[in-house]
């Protein structure tokens, strides 16, 4: 599928550092518009509380994950935090061939790999209001090590530099005005 087809049916990016509240925006941007798919990405790292393989991610061994990538059966794939993510191209272009559109919640480096081969797909950057704010976030989860923590603090101020390759920037201070701002953007 070339990239004229996947920016016709709708080819959408979504990318912001760890806590920034992109899954939050997604989750109401889709619970509301029954023709948007959010791809299902692949990971290697291990489940959280709550999450089922298939539905919130594709759990795979670091073995299946390269074997994956060796296959050209990803869009684009990345290492973050220790751990492979990727979005398996077979049900992007499942869905995008039957009008669907399509948005990938990913993280920096798979944004700049969809660039690189979709360049008419449409890149939102999920911006934090402040850096602070953003820790306090990441910390408030209770989910993560000291180490992965300072790991994802650190990414964040590399991923928070690169905001200016975007095709926009939404800056989510309050869920709600972020969430219009997206919808205004993607026209749903």
């Amino acid at each position: 599928m070339n990239a004229m087809t996947m920016y016709k049916y709708g080819l959408k990016v979504i990318t912001g550092p760890s806590g920034v509240g992109k899954g939050t925006l997604v989750k109401k941007l889709i619970e509301e518009d029954k023709n948007i798919w959010l791809s299902i990405s692949a990971t290697t790292r291990s489940p959280r509380d709550g999450e089922v393989d298939g539905k919130h991610y594709f759990f795979l061994k670091q073995k299946d994950f390269k074997n994956l990538i060796k296959e050209d059966g990803f869009l684009e794939w990345a290492e973050f935090a220790g751990n492979l993510y990727g979005t398996p191209r077979a049900e992007v272009q499942k869905k995008l061939s039957i009008g669907k559109k399509v948005l990938l919640e990913i993280e920096l480096d798979g944004a700049r790999q969809i660039r690189k081969t979709f360049k008419d797909a449409f890149q939102i950057f999920i911006a934090p209001p402040s850096f602070r704010e953003l820790e306090k976030r990441i910390r408030g989860r209770a989910t993560d090590s000291e180490d992965d923590i300072n790991r994802r603090l650190n990414r964040a101020k590399y991923e928070i530099d690169a905001q200016s390759e975007f095709d926009a920037i939404v800056i989510n201070d309050n869920i709600d005005t972020a969430l219009d701002e997206i919808r205004r953007l993607i026209k749903t």
